[in-house]
C-alpha cells in the first residue's frame, strides 16, 4: 500500500464521521427553528428526517455552513460598497496591487498606477476580486482561494521539524524554508502506531501536490497532536 493511499483511506472514514456530525446538528436545529415558528413538518421534511445517512442530500447537510457564507457574502459585499465609494470620491491614478491568497501560498501583482474606470475595468474582468485601500491610498484587490497555489503545488512539502512540529516546507525540508507550521507531533505515539514506512517518510518529507493530498496528511497527522492550539484541522471546502 502506498504512503498517499494509506492517508487517503484515513482521511474518508473521518470525513464519514465527519459528515454523520454536521447532519446530526443540522437536523437539530433545522427541527428547532420549525417548532418555534409553528411550522408543520411536510411529508417531504419527513423522508428527510428518517433518510440514510449517506442518502442524505449534502445540500441539506451543509445548511448551517451555507448560511455562514450568506452572512460573509453580505460582510464583503458592504466592504465592496464602501471602497466604491471611497474610490469614486479619489482623485488622480491609485497604485494597485493584485493579491491572491491560498492555503499553501500568496501571490502578489503590481498593476501601476490606473484610474478609478481602469480598476473597476480590472473588477469587471475578476469578478471575485475584493478591493480596499490601504494607509497609504494604494488600491489591493484580493481573493482567497481554497486551493494550493501554482508554487505550492510544485514544490511543498509536509515533514517533521527539529522541535517535532509539522510543518510545511517550500522545497525539501533539509533546506529548511519553512512556510507554515502546524503543532507538535508526539512522537512515542506516532512511532507506536502508524507503519514504519509513514514515519520514514514523514522524515524524508511527504510531497504535497493538491488539496486532497494535503488535508488527508493534515488529517492522520492530527492525532498526534499534542497541542491543537489554532484549529488548522478542519478539512478545506
Amino acid at each position: 500500500m502506498s504512503v498517499f493511499h494509506f492517508f487517503k483511506k484515513l482521511f474518508r472514514k473521518r470525513w464519514r464521521r465527519w459528515r454523520r456530525a454536521i447532519w446530526s446538528s443540522s437536523i437539530v436545529v433545522l427541527v428547532g427553528v420549525m417548532v418555534w415558528s409553528g411550522q408543520n413538518i411536510t411529508d417531504q421534511m419527513k423522508r428527510l428526517l428518517t433518510a440514510p445517512f449517506d442518502e442524505t442530500p449534502l445540500a441539506v447537510e451543509t445548511m448551517q455552513y451555507l448560511q455562514i457564507e450568506d452572512d460573509k457574502q453580505e460582510e464583503r459585499r458592504q466592504d465592496q460598497r464602501e471602497f466604491m465609494q471611497k474610490l469614486n470620491t479619489s482623485k488622480g491614478k491609485k497604485h494597485v496591487h493584485v493579491r491572491i491568497t491560498y492555503v499553501c501560498g500568496i501571490e502578489e501583482q503590481d498593476m501601476g498606477k490606473l484610474t478609478a474606470d481602469g480598476i473597476y475595468e480590472l473588477m469587471n474582468k475578476n469578478p471575485l476580486w475584493q478591493g480596499r485601500l490601504d494607509n497609504r491610498g494604494n488600491v489591493w484587490l484580493e481573493q482567497t482561494v481554497s486551493d494550493l497555489s501554482p508554487a505550492c503545488k510544485r514544490q511543498a512539502y509536509m515533514s517533521i521539524d527539529a522541535n517535532g512540529n509539522l510543518t510545511l516546507f517550500d522545497g525539501p525540508p533539509e533546506e529548511e524554508k519553512v512556510m507554515r507550521t502546524f503543532f507538535q507531533l508526539d512522537v512515542g505515539s506516532m512511532e507506536s502506531s502508524l507503519p514504519k514506512d509513514v514515519i520514514q517518510q514523514l522524515e524524508e518529507g511527504i510531497r504535497i501536490q493538491d488539496m486532497e493530498e494535503y488535508n488527508s496528511v493534515l488529517s492522520t497527522f492530527s492525532d498526534y497532536a499534542r497541542d491543537m492550539a489554532e484549529n488548522v484541522m478542519s478539512p478545506s471546502p
